[in-house]
Order: C-alpha cells, then structure tokens, then sequence
C-alpha cells in the first residue's frame, strides 16, 4: 500500500536526479574549459566559437532535464540528456585537448581520450539520434513488431563500439600525433575489422527503419500525437533546408555569423521543438507555423524570382554595356512591392488548398452560407443551415444556437423568451 505522501515526493526526486544530471554536464564542459584555459590551448576566439559549438548540445541537456523532471516515464528525456552528455564527452577527444596531452608527454597514459570522443560522438550518431526517432514522442515503440529493430540498433551499436576499442592501429588519423591503440587486440584484428564493416552496413539500414517507424506512426496518429510529430518534423525538415543554404550563406558573407549564429540557433530548435512536443506546450500553433512558413517561404522565393528577373531584363535594355542600371533596380522594388499583397493572397490560397484541405473547404463553405444568408429569411430554415455549417467546419461534439428574442411593443403584455436549438453528436 503506497504512503499518503508518496506521489509527492515522487516528482521531488525527479526533479532533483534530473537537474543533477544537468550538473553533471555542466561540470563535464567546465572542466574542459579550465582544462584548455590552464594550458593555453585555445584563442579568445576559438573558445567562443567552441561555447556556440556547445550551446544546441546543452539545450538537448536541458530539454532531456526538463522532460525527467516533468515526465519521468518518458524515455525521451533521457535520450536528449544522453545526447547532450555524449557531446560534451565527445570535445574531450578533439584536437586542442589531444594537442596539450602530446606536448606534456602523456600520450601512453591518455591515449584513449580521442578514442573515446570518438566512440561517444559515434555512439549519438548511430544509436541515441536513431532510438529517439524510433521512440519519439512517447517514449514507447510504436507496437511490438518494432523490437527487433530496436534490439538490433542497441546489439549493432555495441558490437560496433566495442570493434573499434579493442581494433590495434592509430587512434585517430586526424591527429598530429597519432599514438597506437593500447586497448588494440593485434590477435583479433581481422575479425574486429569484419565486425566494424558488418555494423557499419547495418547501422544505417536499422536508422532508415527507425525513420520509417516515425513516418507509420505519423500515418496512425491522431489529435495530440499528430502535432507533436509535425512539431518534430517541421523543424529537422528546416534544419535540413536552413544549415546548408542560409549556413553557406553565412560562410561566405560574414563567417563569424554563421559559426557563432546560424549553427548554434538551427541546431537548438530540435531540442526545443522536442521539449515543446512532449511536454505538450501549444501543440496546435505548429499548424499556423507550418502554413505561415509555407506561405512566406514561397513567396520569398517568387518575389526574388521576379526581383532578380527585373534588374537583369530591365538592366541589359537600358544599359546593354554593363548591364547595370539604377532605374531598372527602383522599377524592380516598386515591382515588387505592388505584387506582394496580390501574390501572398494567391499563394496562400494554393498552399490552403494544397497543404490545408479542410480549411480551404471550411472557408468556400463559410462563404457559400454567407451568400445564401443575404436571400434566406425564413428563421428556421437559417437556423438549421447555421447548425450544419458549424458541424461541417468545425465538427463540435455538440452545438447550441440561441436566439434573442425581438424588444416587446407597447402593446405587448409578455415577453417571449429566447430558446436554444441544440445539437449533439
């Protein structure tokens, strides 16, 4: 029999084990920093662009904390902390922490470090990013056929793993001093190599099967899970479209923005788009964003389309030499700026009617009723017409119009009282 106060100190202790674990990554990061920082390993500069490296891993921590301490049963909190941890495991084997340990002649004795940022960097890559899409956002697989892909993700990212611990040869091939293995079995390297090649063929066959458990379960979910899966959807979608085209951008015009903006910001709104999904946070806004993103994104597109197309036509007419004009690019803005609202109106209608059926179909039969309703004046008729209209577009589970009754003349001695007209489904 379970104690009066036990679901109250339940939560408590999730709260506390989860912002310990938080801590704990902090810590991790910290020491790296007075690591560095004592030995003079890095610029003022690259020490920035490696806190900006570090800020989407930190968010994946404080979502994943925030998740354990709100919902403790939700596996997901733990994959995003995992994943925020493993990172910050990862920068200990980087370059300028292995550089220090060479110089002060410590390469026997940690040897492993970059051995085991690479197992950790690998570790999220292969098993913790694809186990949270095969779980996501419930923390449960989609149903019973999908443990054989997930016990086959968890076996291939051991035997992986473990290749490569025991496997003899240089560390790391990207280090300028590159020690050997002192973990490497000389005995066993063929069979560890086999192993390595075999895992590393699996590992991205069971990450495709866990994308398409993700895309069967969009397929069968309903109400609540329906957004948090678009929520989660959206955003790695904008990630993919924003990191390589916005980022290259970036590089090219100002790279300081891009390393320390672009990177940092696109890759958090995972984590935050995670959070929000599962926590359950106005989950159906993501359909006004979906749309809106949609709409201004093609337009965007369209009006630079016509943009670039004015100033090119309208330079080569008026100025055939050099191709430049100054009146084809003030012709092309004033262009431009006439079109917008006539070309958001249309390209919002095709995206509704692409993209949103249901409210593009709510919309024409609004308007069809509002048309009726100038010619109709049989009381009765509108009511009942009203009443489907609303059951059509907005499909209550029940609905109730009420009429207010018309002022009593001087001649009236009562007065009529209002009825409502009630549908339930």
């Amino acid at each position: 029999m379970k104690s009066p106060g036990h679901d109250r100190v339940r939560p408590r202790s999730a709260s506390w084990l989860a912002w310990g674990l938080w801590q704990l990554v902090v810590l991790v990061w910290g020491l790296l920093v007075a690591f560095l920082l004592a030995n003079d390993a890095l610029s003022a500069h690259e020490l920035i662009a490696g806190g900006a490296t570090w800020v989407p891993f930190l968010a994946f921590a404080t979502v994943g904390a925030v998740i354990l301490a709100r919902r403790p049963g939700n596996r997901i909190g733990w994959l995003c902390w995992a994943i925020g941890f493993a990172i910050t495991l990862s920068f200990w084997g980087s370059k300028p922490v292995w550089a220090v340990l060479a110089d002060q002649d410590r390469s026997s004795a940690w040897a492993l470090l970059p051995q085991l940022g690479t197992m950790a960097w690998l570790g999220t890559l292969l098993g913790l990013l694809p186990f949270l899409v095969l779980l996501f956002p419930t923390g449960r697989l989609l149903s019973r056929r999908w443990r054989p892909v997930a016990w086959s993700l968890g076996l291939v990212l051991g035997l992986y793993l473990t290749a490569r611990l025991l496997t003899p040869g240089p560390i790391d091939p990207g280090l300028a001093e590159n020690p050997q293995n002192p973990l490497g079995l000389e005995s066993a390297e063929g069979f560890l190599r086999l192993v390595q090649t075999l895992a590393g063929v699996a590992a991205p066959v069971l990450a495709l099967a866990a994308l398409a458990s993700m895309v069967v379960r969009f397929r069968r979910a309903r109400g609540e899970e329906r957004q948090q899966l678009k929520w989660f959807a959206f955003v790695v979608v904008a990630d993919l479209v924003l990191i390589p085209g916005v980022g290259e951008v970036a590089q090219r015009v100002a790279p300081v923005l891009g390393e320390l903006v672009v990177f940092p910001v696109t890759i958090s709104m995972i984590p935050i788009a995670i959070g929000v999904a599962v926590l359950k946070y106005r989950l159906y806004d993501i359909d006004r964003v979906i749309n809106r993103t949609l709409v201004y994104g093609l337009l965007t597109v369209l009006l630079g389309a016509v943009y670039t197309a004015g100033v090119f036509g309208l330079g080569q007419l008026l100025n055939p030499v050099t191709g430049e004009s100054a009146l084809a690019v003030a012709a092309s803005t004033l262009a431009v700026a006439a079109l917008f609202q006539p070309a958001r109106r249309r390209v919002q209608a095709a995206v509704d009617r692409r993209f949103n059926r249901r409210r593009y179909d709510a919309a024409k039969t609004i308007e069809a009723f509002s048309t009726r309703l100038r010619d109709q004046i049989d009381l009765d008729t509108l009511s009942t017409e009203l009443l489907a209209i609303v059951n059509q577009t907005m499909e209550p589970t029940r609905v109730s119009l009420w009429l207010r009754p018309s002022a009593p003349g001087p001649s009236d001695t009562s007065r009529s009282e209002a009825r409502p007209t009630t549908w339930a489904y």
